[in-house]
This record gives C-alpha cells, structure tokens and sequence, in this order.
C-alpha cells in the first residue's frame, strides 16, 4: 500500500513539473518573433504565416487568408468566452461597414472551438468573415507580438504587409480610427 502512494506522489510530481514548464512556455509565448508598437515590416514570419493559414469559415468551408494579401486588414483574435472580446463585436463590425468602402476588410479569428464560434454567432451577429483558428490561433497572436496569449488581439495590416498597430485588450475606436484613416 505504502508503495502504491510513493508511485502516486512520483506520477502527479511529474505531471505537475511537466505542467509549470508547458505554462511557462506558454506564458514566455516559446519561440516566436515579438513585433513591437508601431510601424513593423513583417520579414517573413507573423504576415506570412497568417498568408499561409488554411482556416474553417463559420459556415463550415476552408479557405485561404491568403485571398487577403495585398489589402489592408484587421485581424482580430477573440473568443467567445472573452468578455472583452464579446464587448468589442460590434464595435468592430460597425467600423467593418464604415470602413468596406475604403477597402479595408475585417476578419475574425475565432481562438475557440466550432461548437462555441457557431453558438456565439447565433446570439451575435457579426458582418465580418469569422474563422475558427482554435487554440492554435493563440500561437499566430503570440507571432504578432502577443507573448501574454491574452485576447482580444487585434492587429492592423496595411496593403503592403506592414504592420501599423497591434492592440492587446478591447480596441479603442478613436485608436483605430486614427491607425486606418492614415493607411
């Protein structure tokens, strides 16, 4: 018996120092490039990973994000759990039509399971393509500079692939404003 509680210690031991160092790894954000405030070109990594993404529209179909390269985008990472994210909704989709006329598109990335995308977008109309990019969306935020994980994360691209602001926590619409009046 006393060997079977010595085995049970060993084993939670293990799985709770294998625990600390998976978050630690995700709380430094691993290996990722951090993209800094302001204006950043994008070399080869967060923009054209995001080109390269094959995600789940809502409604069930893949498609490339590269069909956004070469406009100006917002990307926004949320999920639907995420009171902020929730909050900010329509915001975003307002600034989505108001600036659709610009050229501007907005996109969601949904860092959440289908289930829970499709359930929130039956409560929450939203006018903007929304992806599923499930828990691995948090590793494309962390490549964008968001090495805390948290959301919303919202990133702007100009039409070249630079990226002109990222805003971890709820958009402020002046900020945003401000960042897409100047594109």
């Amino acid at each position: 018996m006393n060997s079977m509680r010595i085995v049970a210690a060993v084993v939670i031991a293990i799985a709770a120092t294998g625990g600390g160092f998976y978050a630690s790894h995700l709380m430094t954000g691993g290996e990722t490039s951090q993209a800094s405030e302001g204006t950043t070109k994008a070399s080869g990594n967060a923009v054209d990973d995001l080109w390269k993404a094959q995600l789940q529209t809502a409604a069930g179909t893949q498609q490339a994000l590269a069909s956004f390269k070469g406009k100006p985008v917002v990307v926004n990472f949320w999920a639907s759990w995420c009171g902020p994210c929730v909050k900010e909704m329509p915001t975003l989709s307002a600034m989505h039509r108001e600036y659709a006329q610009k050229g501007i598109t907005f996109i969601g990335l949904g860092v959440d399971s289908e289930k829970n995308v499709n359930a929130f977008l039956q409560k929450v109309p939203v006018d903007y393509p929304i992806y599923i990019a499930g828990f691995g969306g948090a590793d494309l935020a962390r490549s964008f500079g968001n090495n805390a994980g948290a959301l919303p994360f919202t990133v702007v691209i100009d039409a070249k692939g630079v990226i002109r602001s990222t805003k971890l926590g709820e958009v402020d619409p002046k900020e945003l404003k401000a960042t897409l009046d100047a594109l």
